[in-house]
């Protein structure tokens, strides 16, 4: 049986502990669970999570 550990990163806005599993990889959008601001998992290395800020696309309407 597959154990699951969580690796933890912290929020760049305000500091609060992101939990992030252990079966994420990278490109995939997270939420900080205390302020809500989206980010993307840029790399994953053993139990370390580089994480940036998530880009905002706007809708394109196909104007």
């Amino acid at each position: 049986m597959k154990q699951v550990i969580n690796m933890n990163t912290k929020c760049r806005i305000c500091g609060e502990k992101i939990e992030v599993p252990d079966d994420s990889m990278a490109g995939e959008l997270i939420e900080c669970p205390s302020c809500g601001m989206n980010f993307e998992i840029v790399s994953i290395a053993e139990s370390s999570v580089e994480i940036k800020p998530a880009e905002n696309v706007g809708e394109d309407w196909g104007e």
